[in-house]
């Protein structure tokens, strides 16, 4: 009885063999026969050709098993079908019935299970992948019922958590935990995948005994066959059949002895029905990913919350290197010895990832090498003979790759997947050439190494002049979020800067990579939080940066990073490539589609040069009236109350009433909500003393301010009745949101009675005209504010210092004043048709009225027409034209 490798191998080369023909009956019974013989089986002694029946004669019987019907390419397969299944109908003796219908036209097959009712359809050269389907030709069909697929989601992995708690549960836990799951997902894919014969192993849990007993020892055996090496088995001869048909793995998965397991019924049914689900359909690049969320019961809730999309890892990939290799092959393609030297230079690339988590970037960059080196195996080799070793001409191998991952589970994962798509890459290799091919025992692996990537010398893991290309995707860890160690790293690669304290945690690989690559050719490219390229951060990290001679060569504007996973994580990411010292080539900004060829990259990732927009206390056009912040209360709550607190308070203190002011910030604008606090200015001492209840609240704003660790709030403790910080104007203010949804359009700005009282959540221009109202509520304005305004999370966050006083206004004449004023009548007109409707509902980009959409149009022209600029612009041209006016007004000044 052949073995399953040995089947799969047959069916590669019987694929190659009858891709290209077509006639029936000159060519039918030799392709049966052949067919036949891919499973071991002599067709001469178990099947008949034109065998008679009540309906006809049947191209092909094998009494209790199977009818085929062949037909020439081009004739139905469903006529050919209802013709198979008049002939099964016919059989008379029940014994004989066939148990599966196979129709043929030699470039397709299609299979009907009468037992099952599945039918299933695939190409002639696609038999390979497709040999467990027709089992029933094999002697496997009496020993074993394949279950039936199931499809891999997350289903599969709840089953895999719930293994990991139980498993847990009963104290075996930690690193031997980890890698024992490690090594059961190994496991499972090998079973699906062609790494072991299909289902091997999941017969081998079958034949434990129920209550899981002996399921623990049986493991540990297996484990031990796995890294056993050939030789070695050879000299044991008591070695179980059954463990001996297990191929030999190596790569140091199962090295490491573990401790027994031990399994009770519970848990041996759950491995069982982790064996059902058809893992060879799962993608290598996700399977560190969605398994990681395993043994991490916080992130199980959103498995896969985190997987990184093959489409955003391209992103990076194609600008950084893949583009310009396959414009080298199409080049040297035609030429033999110029392509042999293109094979060798793809192989001797290095590739590091120094924060590679389960992998996700290395398993891209090595599935598209090989499946390039594929492209130039198709150009070398027209035909490979049987004896032909495919290995001989395969290069790019997984040593090539090396990562570097704080924890140790995502390190061992990647390690795995690495070699999974290792086996799918040779599995197309054997399909594409109709040759077999299998690296296994696997000799060379990927080097996953387990540190801080912050704090070990990267030249110690990998010469920088062996290095070619540097990628991933450091943590997006923002300032605030940062543990006491995520700070130490910084402080250690930023050692004597200072102001680091605002910079996000993916900086350091940025100083880090920087530093390493200094006076080589290794480029770099990262994906990173679009923070980095915006607000107070810029002047920060990049004058430092620059400080060490890199180019930017690519930069992706901000985006929203996708993934594979329900409960999409949203992170606005930029993609920035760089190198050291000077570039001859292009260099590209892709935006919204579409890609820039420009001669510089700024931190703001524009065409511009480099420059650097740092908080400034003033704006820096005349024109522009002066910005605040609202107040600030730092009253531990006390001065604030809600509609409930207010009418209660009221009811107590009917004194009060003349100093209680509606409170506002940017939601409460927004949202259409009402709050109110107590403005206690002008209040005087005899009036406090007759509402204890105001006192009562006063005396806690003081007991607050005293427990404050900050000097200047303990100070304002002597004055508890005022907000700390009072910047109310005396006359209407235009208000500003400091925090705005990015989805919006426009942020939402409006008139405010100077008698509500505006927090630090808002920003205030007092005095504003209609004018003003409109330059900063336009297009230009939100253009700029993309691309310097800071985040929270991934909202705007309108800054006084960094956004709008550097914003350069332009010149402003009688005529601009009054088109953009007449075009502001128009906005605020069109949102007065809708009283009962809240800002956040008129600026959703969904639900927006079309007159107050075409009202912002008229007004975004009017501040365009003001610019000199021309309607058709992008927000791409706009903000580098911004740029070069910020600069030319600062020079001025200076």
């Amino acid at each position: 009885m052949l073995s399953w490798n040995e089947i799969q191998d047959n069916a590669i080369k019987f694929s190659k063999r009858w891709e290209h023909t077509t006639y029936e009956k000159g060519e039918a019974q030799s392709f049966l026969n052949e067919l036949f013989r891919v499973f071991g089986v002599d067709r001469l002694r178990v099947a008949n050709f034109e065998y008679r029946s009540r309906q006809g004669f049947i191209d092909l019987f094998w009494k209790g098993r199977i009818i085929i019907e062949m037909k020439s390419a081009g004739h139905s397969l469903e006529k050919a079908h209802r013709q198979a299944r008049d002939y099964a109908f016919s059989i008379e003796d029940d014994e004989d019935l066939p148990k599966m219908i196979m129709v043929c036209d030699f470039r397709d097959i299609r299979l009907y299970n009468l037992v099952t009712g599945q039918t299933f359809n695939f190409q002639t050269k696609q038999l390979f992948k497709h040999v467990k389907k027709l089992t029933i030709l094999t002697d496997y069909a009496q020993q074993y019922n394949f279950v039936v697929d199931k499809e891999l989601n997350n289903q599969a992995v709840e089953k895999m958590a719930q293994l990991h708690d139980l498993l847990e549960g009963h104290g075996y836990e930690g690193h031997y935990l980890k890698m024992y799951l490690v090594r059961l997902l190994f496991l499972l894919f090998a079973d699906h995948s062609n790494i072991f014969e299909k289902g091997l192993f999941y017969q081998y849990i079958l034949k434990s005994k129920s209550d899981g007993s002996d399921l623990s020892n049986r493991i540990f055996n297996l484990f031990n066959i796995l890294n056993m090496s050939y030789d070695t088995r050879k000299k044991r001869d008591l070695i179980p059949d059954e463990l001996k048909r297990f191929v030999y793995v190596n790569g140091k998965l199962f090295e490491e002895t573990l401790p027994p397991c031990e399994f009770n019924a519970k848990m041996r049914d759950l491995l069982i029905d982790c064996c059902l689900f058809d893992w060879s359909t799962i993608s290598p690049a996700i399977f560190g990913s969605l398994f990681q969320g395993v043994t991490n019961k916080k992130e199980r809730r959103n498995l896969g919350t985190y997987y990184t999309s093959e489409e955003n890892i391209l992103k990076l990939l194609k600008p950084l290197f893949l583009d310009e290799l396959y414009e080298e092959f199409e080049k040297v393609k035609m030429f033999s010895d110029q392509l042999k030297s293109f094979h060798k230079k793809i192989a001797n690339l290095k590739f590091l990832d120094p924060a590679c988590g389960c992998g996700n970037f290395l398993i891209i960059t090595y599935r598209e090498l090989r499946l390039l080196e594929l492209e130039i195996l198709k150009m070398q080799i027209n035909s490979f003979e049987s004896s032909f070793s495919i290995e001989e001409r395969i290069k790019i191998n997984v040593d090539q790759f090396i990562g570097i991952e704080y924890e140790e589970f995502p390190c061992k994962i990647a390690e795995v997947a690495m070699w999974l798509i290792d086996h799918q890459m040779n599995n197309l290799i054997a399909d594409e050439f109709g040759i077999p091919f299998n690296r296994l025992p696997l000799k060379n692996s990927v080097r996953i190494v387990n540190n801080n990537a912050l704090t070990i010398e990267w030249e110690e893991i990998i010469s920088k002049n062996n290095l070619s290309y540097i990628i991933g995707n450091p943590p997006f860890v923002g300032t605030k979020y940062q543990s006491s160690i995520q700070k130490e790293d910084l402080q250690y690669v930023f050692k004597s800067s200072n102001k680091i304290g605002v910079l996000d945690y993916v900086s350091a690989w940025y100083l880090k990579a920087i530093k390493y690559i200094q006076h080589t050719e290794i480029r770099v490219a990262f994906v990173s939080t679009n923070s980095i390229t915006q607000g107070e951060q810029v002047a920060v990290l990049w004058r430092y940066l620059f400080k060490y001679k890199i180019n930017i060569l690519f930069a992706y504007r901000t985006f929203n990073w996708k993934n594979d996973a329900k409960g999409k994580a949203s992170v606005h990411c930029v993609i920035i490539g760089f190198k050291f010292g000077k570039f001859k080539g292009e260099k590209v900004i892709f935006f919204n589609g579409y890609q820039k060829i420009v001669k510089n990259i700024s931190p703001y990732l524009i065409e511009s040069e480099n420059i650097y927009i740092e908080k400034r206390r003033k704006p820096i056009c005349d024109c522009a009236p002066i910005m605040n912040k609202g107040s600030q209360p730092t009253d531990g709550g006390n001065l604030i109350l809600s509609e409930s607190e207010k009418k209660e308070l009221l009811k107590r203190e009917p004194g009060i009433e003349k100093y209680i002011r509606q409170y506002m910030g940017a939601a409460d604008y927004i949202n259409g909500k009402k709050r109110w606090c107590l403005w206690l200015v002008g209040c005087t001492p005899k009036e406090l003393k007759q509402m204890p209840s105001i006192l009562t609240r006063i005396e806690n704003v003081k007991k607050s301010r005293l427990s404050s660790k900050k000097k200047s709030t303990q100070i304002k403790a002597s004055i508890p009745m005022l907000f700390t910080e009072i910047r109310q104007p005396e006359n209407d203010y235009l208000l500003i949101p400091v925090i705005s949804s990015e989805k919006r359009p426009y942020i939402p700005i409006g008139f405010v009675d100077k008698n509500i009282i505006a927090n630090t959540n808002a920003q205030m221009i007092p005095n504003a005209t209609f004018y003003h109202f409109g330059v900063i509520s336009s297009k230009v304005h939100m253009c700029w504010v993309k691309t310097v305004c800071g985040r929270m999370k991934s909202d705007y966050a309108y800054s006084v210092s960094i956004v709008y006083n550097n914003f350069p206004w332009p010149a402003p004449n009688e005529k601009i004043i009054t088109n953009v004023e007449k075009c502001v009548r128009e906005v605020l007109n069109a949102r007065n048709l809708y009283l009962d409707n809240t800002l956040a509902d008129l600026y959703d980009p969904l639900t927006m009225p079309p007159e107050l959409v075409k009202a912002h149009i008229k007004l975004d022209n009017s501040v365009m027409d003001a610019y000199g600029y021309k309607h058709s612009m992008d927000e791409l041209e706009i903000v580098e034209d911004l740029m070069r006016r910020y600069k030319n007004t600062v020079n001025d000044k200076e």
